[in-house]
């Protein structure tokens, strides 16, 4: 039995399978429309979500399959003290497959210890977002047409931003790949990710605006600081519009610069970016749909 917990999970050889499949599905989507009738998904989200939670149910649901869940602590009995173990040996009772969202860093490890059935990651606190990561390289690769020999720009919430410290890990697998991390001193990637990037002997290189760097960019991926993971509200009012990214911002970038953003934004990509053929982000939720499919395939085994 296979679990997602971390990117580094599945080999590149995996990751590059996953997109594969994500692609023939799009492709071809009347030959997944009932391959997992009668398999059961069940999404646990400890904390609020949106595109993740719906994106799962989504996916399932294309596949011919179906749905249960919570999508909050309060509606489960964790508001009565329930353990993570035991809530997904119980509901491990009546799904086949789990995705799993929760605040607290470690949280899905621990549940893929103790459940009967295959585990996703959808996201734990400020450590690692998987499935997202997924999505970005297949996002990439559609646009790219290649996941390396590139340079991408990380900017905003470095430091809590789950889904940077995922996509970092994964793209230390392919080769020449450059980071630039564009960010306030505050939200600056953690020492532990910098000493990863350093120990696979990427090139990276920090600056504080976005507009010195902009040429350089294959890839810009936005990200917004997270209100939820500020210790008080004066720090989050104070960082919360250190970026904005708008028209005049892009006036050096690449013609096919792809911009990416996990979503939601609150207001780091100004709308008028929305028209701009580079602007990549809405393409980026609908590619989650397609690899979220391929994964559930994969883990269930399901050829």
């Amino acid at each position: 039995m296979r679990h997602l917990i971390n990117i580094t999970d599945f080999s590149v050889d995996e990751i590059n399978e996953l997109i594969d499949i994500a692609n023939d599905i799009i492709d071809n989507p009347k030959d997944y429309m009932d391959i997992c009738h009668g398999k059961i998904l069940a999404t646990l989200f400890f904390e609020p979500s949106t595109r993740t939670r719906l994106s799962f149910t989504s996916a399932m649901m294309s596949l011919g399959g179906q749905v249960l869940g919570f999508a909050e602590a309060a509606s489960s009995s964790a508001a009565k003290g329930e353990s993570v173990s035991d809530t997904v040996r119980t509901v491990g009772c009546y799904s086949d497959i789990i995705a799993m969202r929760h605040p607290k860093e470690g949280a899905p490890l621990i549940a893929s210890e103790r459940t009967t059935v295959p585990i996703i990651n959808a996201g734990d606190g400020g450590h690692f977002h998987p499935t997202q990561t997924l999505t970005d390289l297949l996002t990439i690769s559609r646009e790219k047409g290649r996941l390396d020999n590139m340079t991408i720009g990380l900017c905003g919430d470095l430091c809590f931003g789950r889904t940077v410290h995922s996509l970092i890990e994964a793209m230390l697998r392919y080769d020449n790949i450059k980071f630039v991390l564009i960010s306030p001193h505050e939200l600056r990637l953690p020492k532990y990710m910098r000493e990863t990037i350093e120990a696979a002997g990427a090139q990276w290189k920090e600056v504080e605006r976005m507009e010195d760097v902009m040429e350089e960019l294959d890839i810009l991926y936005m990200t917004r600081v997270q209100r939820e993971r500020f210790f008080n509200e004066e720090d989050y009012v104070r960082l919360k519009d250190t970026y904005i990214l708008d028209l005049d911002k892009l006036e050096k970038a690449k013609e096919d610069l792809a911009i990416l953003h996990p979503l939601p934004r609150v207001n780091e990509i100004a709308v008028e970016v929305d028209d701009d053929p580079r602007a990549k982000y809405f393409d980026q939720v609908l590619c989650g749909r397609y690899i979220r499919m391929a994964l559930i395939l994969r883990l269930l085994g399901i050829k």
